[in-house]
């Protein structure tokens, strides 16, 4: 077991074959879907020009998270997760395939692209759930830092590579391209999911919905670390992460760069983001941090404003590299405290509700960023969210002392003594 220091290898995870495995796979398909997320919101506002409708194409692949992704949670925990993998991967191919044939052909419309959101959407909200707990079952307990945070390096590294290889496509080619690369990718991960063998893992005794769900709220409640972790990235959900959002309107109405910046500035967020998803894998323990999230929480908040305030590629290029650091590390430190404490049997209803949190309430975020970008300008909007955020992040630095996080090192609690 590896020591309670503050730091050990960061590669420790990629010595299990089933998580290297993965990380190959997922890596590769991380870069087309960023691929596609770039080339979408630039064919959106190209055809468009609107930021309300890159508020509404964000808004429809979010809201199937926020309605579902607790649902996603408890199949999660009852069936097994290799194998619903498998199924969500299988059918975001078929959804990029399709977008890549329509714009491919000339026949996409705006209606197109936000009803084949939705169904991103409708498959996400099953895929988040079961690739986060399915990341856990792929190593032990002790490696499960380095194994997130190696997951968020992948994409986070992904967010550098693909928006700056979308930028150079888009300015070639089009958009169609981008698209056919990303379903492409995930013969990949298909590919390296059918290589693996994985045991069955721990499941929950209950038999029906309400009985899972009411394990898993019952954990929270009587969880207080875990309570203040999940307010924290609700207020993040919906006041900060929408920035991005709102790149494309930076990019060609504020900066005047076009495409190619547009890659360049989801290129600087992935630099950040990358740079603290490696810290995050270097740590052996998750002693001290909930100080660090606070602090993150900070960071971020500070550079949404100097995002804001810049009409300079350059700054805001430097900003987005803080924003990026200052987002990973409190979202993916979050993840790693969560589904490191809690029980083997919650872990998927645990993962369910970080991610209907994390993403899925970025739906109210995002039509409030397309509607106050469209009104008050993109500017004051992110000004808005980083003002939020940095107020968010006080209350929390002020608050955690209180909070008491049994950071477990040995055997896990069972179910029985966290939900009753």
């Amino acid at each position: 077991m590896i020591p309670p220091t503050q730091h050990a290898s960061p590669l420790r995870a990629l010595t299990h074959r089933n998580f290297a495995l993965f990380f190959t796979g997922h890596g590769i398909s991380l870069c087309g879907t960023w691929m596609q997320t770039m080339a979408q919101a630039w064919l959106v506002y190209r055809l468009t020009g609107s930021p309300f409708l890159l508020g509404l194409a964000e808004f429809l692949t979010r809201a199937p998270i926020l309605l579902f992704g607790l649902a996603g949670g408890l199949v999660a925990d009852r069936w097994p997760r290799h194998r619903l993998l498998f199924v969500t991967q299988s059918l975001l191919l078929v959804q990029a395939g399709s977008l890549a044939a329509l714009t491919l052909s000339g026949t996409v419309t705006v209606r197109w692209i936000l009803g084949l959101a939705l169904v991103l959407g409708l498959i996400s909200a099953l895929d988040h759930p079961v690739r986060q707990a399915f990341l856990t079952d792929l190593v032990p307990r002790r490696d499960i830092p380095s194994a997130i945070g190696l997951n968020s390096s992948i994409f986070n590294a992904s967010r550098l590579i693909g928006p700056t290889l979308a930028g150079l496509l888009v300015g070639a080619v089009g958009e169609g391209a981008c698209f056919l690369v990303n379903a492409l990718s995930f013969l990949v991960i298909l590919g390296c999911l059918t290589a693996m063998r994985v045991k069955q893992t721990v499941r929950s005794t209950q038999s029906n919905a309400i009985g899972l769900l009411t394990e898993g709220l019952a954990y929270v409640q009587r969880t207080r670390h875990v309570l203040a972790l999940i307010v924290l990235v609700s207020v993040l959900g919906v006041a900060s992460m929408p920035f991005s959002t709102l790149l494309p309107v930076f990019a060609g109405a504020v900066l005047h760069t076009g495409p190619n910046g547009l890659g360049l500035l989801m290129g600087a967020t992935g630099i950040g983001a990358l740079s603290a998803a490696l810290r995050l894998a270097r740590r052996g323990t998750v002693v001290g941090l909930v100080p660090s999230i606070a602090a993150a929480a900070g960071l971020f908040g500070g550079g949404l404003l100097v995002l804001a305030a810049s009409s300079i590629p350059w700054v805001s290029l430097a900003a987005l590299v803080a924003i990026g650091f200052g987002m990973v590390s409190c979202m993916a430190g979050t993840n790693t405290m969560l589904q490191s404490q809690a029980p083997e049997a919650l872990r998927g209803r645990v993962a369910s509700l970080y991610s209907t949190v994390s993403l899925g309430s970025t739906i109210f975020g995002s039509l409030l960023a397309g509607t106050g970008a469209t009104y008050y300008g993109a500017p004051l909007t992110v000004a808005a969210g980083g003002l939020i955020t940095l107020l968010a992040a006080a209350v929390f630095w002020m608050t955690q002392r209180d909070i008491s996080v049994r950071v477990v090192e040995g055997p896990l609690p069972s179910l029985e003594e966290v939900v009753k």
